[in-house]
């Protein structure tokens, strides 16, 4: 069996683990360092953006909160996905790292960001 090589980290990246989705494509995920302070989801989305980024999915943030919960303070942090309910336009969804539940939101609120990037290796 071939090894999995994964490209040398910058510091502070943290390597957190491989997802594939259903049409058997891998993407590698690695969290950025840096935790940005409270601000609406479009502005984190933005600075994910400009550090190179993009704010995790739910499945990425599920397996933040299970395996890295370390790298974060106990509070609320954005996904990168929108709530896909017509009557919750204009919310998105976020992980709790603290009590571990993942909850929409209004997009204007002001909840904390972590960025990651993804490898196709």
């Amino acid at each position: 069996m071939q090894q999995l090589q994964i490209p040398p980290l910058s510091e502070g990246e943290v390597y957190v683990g491989s997802i594939g989705d259903k049409n058997g494509d891998v993407q590698h995920i690695v969290l950025l360092p840096g935790d940005n302070e409270r601000a609406s989801w479009s502005d984190q989305l933005a600075w994910a953006k400009s550090i190179g980024g993009d704010l995790p999915t739910r499945v990425e943030q599920a397996m933040l909160f299970a395996n890295f919960r370390d790298q974060f303070q106990q509070a609320a942090y954005w996904s990168n996905t929108p709530d896909a309910d017509p009557d919750y336009d204009g919310w998105a969804w976020y992980q709790d790292f603290y009590y571990g539940g993942q909850i929409s939101s209004h997009k204007g609120h002001a909840l904390r960001a972590r960025a990651v990037r993804r490898l196709s290796i």
